[in-house]
């Protein structure tokens, strides 16, 4: 930091990414993983998940935050969004990776969450996903 930041008293600011393997939340009841997440979230961070919460669990995190709009000055919500291994390999291929999946418990999707005042909009189509920043 320069002395000229030092002096005007101002707080650098940047882009926290908060990187969460999914087995940091996987033994947390549904009530508790939200609320992980959200503090996180409150913290201004956009959380990059190795996994995916499940629908229920996605469509109770976006209640939660539209509640929060109206109560918390300067909160706008959230932008959510879910990026996955394509499914286009064979039969065989599917079931084979299926079994590996559920014996070593490997997350295959990365789920992005961040607050609306700092992620403007999330772009996905079956190859990539764009996170767009204010």
């Amino acid at each position: 930091m320069s002395k000229k930041s030092k002096k005007r008293g101002k707080k650098l600011k940047g882009l926290t990414l908060h990187f969460m393997p999914y087995g940091e939340i996987s033994k947390l009841e549904t009530v508790d993983r939200i609320k992980k997440l959200l503090k996180i979230i409150l913290d201004n961070k956009v959380i990059v998940l190795q996994g995916r919460l499940r629908p229920e669990e996605e469509s109770r995190l976006i209640e939660d935050t539209m509640i929060m709009v109206g109560n918390l000055k300067g909160f706008k919500g959230i932008e959510l969004a879910v990026i996955e291994q394509e499914g286009n390999s064979g039969f065989f291929q599917k079931m084979k990776f299926g079994i590996a999946k559920a014996l070593t418990g490997t997350q295959t999707a990365l789920t992005i969450i961040g607050p609306a005042t700092i992620v403007k909009e999330m772009k996905k189509d079956p190859k990539r996903l764009e996170v767009l920043m204010r």
